[in-house]
């Protein structure tokens, strides 16, 4: 479901730098940052570049990439 939502213009000329990095739309730069900051507020213990592995392991099982984990 699509949603028409206002949102600042700072934080949309800041959504515009940070895409270009990641190659995201602008829009795909804030739903990235919506996603992270709803994680981070559900899991105050987790760090921002914990939060970002998880996202990526839940990315890649949806696209069926999975393999065992060796214990060290």
């Amino acid at each position: 479901m699509t949603t028409a939502v206002r949102v600042s213009g700072e934080l949309v000329k800041e959504a515009k730098i940070y895409s270009k990095i990641d190659k995201r739309s602008i829009t795909g730069q804030i739903e990235h940052w919506a996603r992270i900051g709803k994680c981070a507020e559900e899991n105050q213990d987790l760090t921002y570049s914990l939060i970002k592995e998880i996202l990526i392991g839940i990315a890649e099982l949806d696209q069926g990439e999975m393999s065992e984990y060796k214990f060290g």
